[in-house]
């Protein structure tokens, strides 16, 4: 099996964390990159990451700015919207030399990788989606927009707790304390996680961005893979099927019993529909 090696490079003045499974064998196809949600890390994608790299593929997965790992500025350095985000990915692609690759997207931050994909579409081998709001029917939850709530979401946010019931909240499931330990630490080891964590929050612009993410995808003809954990609370499957009525070469994927972060919920669910799309389609 492969394994995850953790590292840092500089982009943009920014210290980026990513994880990082590399195959055994020597391949030549592209880079799979896996981006993560609100309050999440990119240690969510550690069981998908391992079956990518299984089977050929080098599957990289950063920490956001502002979350896990990675640097958590003051907003004089980096804003915290979504076109802060879509620019600090730019950056950080470029300082790996990713120039192609396959892109998978999750949570109410792949709002910002969506933004990026329809930006650069020339870069995109294919498209996988992970319970992401996709259509303006899409609304951030109370228990996320209360984390962006002035005096109670500085109070919230400088709560480690706030990780277990926003990564349990979103599911049926319960994230063992091993892995909730891990998702914890930025939290525990300084404020600036939940400074950064109330900034991005704020920053959202859901409304704003959403109907720039279907005009974006108007003429998207590149293959896409929607994958729903259709027990995910905050963001019914509804929208899924909706969106993919938009896309000219479409999967969808409904995975019973998983909630919101379906990577963390059920990651096996996840790889054996991910996995062989990839493969079928990799060239």
């Amino acid at each position: 099996m492969a394994k995850i090696a953790e590292q840092e490079c500089e982009a943009g003045g920014l210290r980026w964390f990513y994880r990082e499974a590399l195959p055994i064998n020597k391949s030549d196809k592209l880079p799979v990159v896996l981006l993560h949600g609100l309050v999440s890390q990119s240690y969510s994608w550690r069981e998908v990451m391992t079956s990518l790299a299984d089977v050929g593929f080098r599957a990289i997965a950063p920490d956001w700015i502002g979350h896990g790992y990675s640097s958590k500025p003051d907003k004089r350095e980096f804003d915290y919207t979504p076109e802060a985000f879509v620019n600090g990915l730019e950056t950080w692609l470029d300082s790996l030399e990713i120039d192609r690759f396959y892109l998978v997207v999750q949570g109410f931050l792949g709002s910002a990788g969506l933004l990026y994909a329809a930006k650069h579409a020339d870069k995109i081998e294919r498209l996988v989606i992970l319970n992401t709001p996709l259509t303006t029917d899409a609304k951030l939850p109370f228990k996320i927009s209360q984390l962006g709530i002035p005096l109670v979401g500085d109070m919230l946010t400088q709560d480690p707790i706030l990780v277990d019931r926003t990564l349990e909240g979103g599911g049926p499931y319960e994230v063992g304390d091993k892995d909730l330990e891990i998702y914890r630490q930025p939290f525990l080891k300084s404020s600036d996680a939940g400074r950064s964590l109330l900034a991005t929050v704020k920053q959202l612009q859901l409304k704003r961005v959403l109907p720039e993410i279907d005009q974006g995808f108007a003429d998207w003809s590149i293959p896409t893979l929607i994958v729903w954990g259709i027990a995910d609370k905050w963001l019914p499957v509804s929208l899924a099927k909706n969106f993919a009525k938009t896309l000219k070469e479409v999967e969808l994927a409904e995975l019973e019993e998983t909630g919101h972060y379906a990577q963390e919920d059920w990651s096996e669910k996840v790889s054996e529909v991910v996995v062989p799309f990839l493969r079928r389609m990799a060239t």
